[in-house]
Parts: C-alpha cells; sequence; structure tokens
C-alpha cells in the first residue's frame, strides 16, 4: 500500500512524504504506483526548480519526501493540488493508497 502523509502548520500546507508501494502489479506495470509517483515527482520538481522555494526534498526507491521551507502561496495552491488528486484516487483505489494528515513540527 502506498501511504501519503501531507503535513499541515500555521500557514497552510507544509510537505508531504510518501511512501510503500501499491500491490497489484509488475514492477512498471503498476498503474496506481505510476499515478502516485508521477503526481508526487511533478509537486515536487515543481516546488524546487520552477518555483526555486527552500525546500528539503529527498527520493528513495518507494519513497518521496518534500518540506517547504518558505511559505509561498504558489507552493500552498501546488500541494493543495496534489491532495485533492492524491485523495480522488484513494477513492477509487482503496486498497491501494492511504492519505493521512498530520501536523508540522512548527504548527
Amino acid at each position: 500500500m502506498i501511504k501519503i502523509e501531507f503535513f499541515s502548520g500555521i500557514n497552510g500546507l507544509c510537505g508531504f512524504e510518501a511512501s510503500g508501494h501499491a500491490l497489484g502489479g509488475d514492477a512498471g506495470e503498476n498503474v496506481v504506483c505510476a499515478f502516485v509517483s508521477s503526481a508526487c515527482l511533478m509537486t515536487a520538481n515543481t516546488v524546487t526548480e520552477i518555483l526555486k522555494l527552500d525546500a528539503d526534498a529527498q527520493s528513495d526507491d518507494g519513497y518521496l519526501k518534500l518540506m517547504i521551507l518558505e511559505n509561498s502561496a504558489p507552493a500552498q495552491d501546488i500541494l493543495n493540488g496534489l491532495k485533492l488528486h492524491l485523495t480522488e484516487l484513494e477513492k477509487d483505489y482503496p486498497d491501494n493508497i492511504k492519505v493521512i494528515y498530520r501536523r508540522c513540527n512548527n504548527a
């Protein structure tokens, strides 16, 4: 199962952490993993490479974490878009995706 945790603080969302793999397909053929991976990578790349925001990004096989270190309205829009996208996918694939909400350390 893929677990996505969204972290929120006093100024809105401050990041996310995605881990795990969706079961039910061979490596490279699982569309649920591809959906989640693509959306999370696009979010992280947009925040760090397009918006050039100060952020901590970490990735490994089956793992991606992005914590935004400065508040930005465009970053909030992007993170909220990712949250909407993944919560909708969770409705379609409840056995493969779990979205969780947590508070940031600074909240």
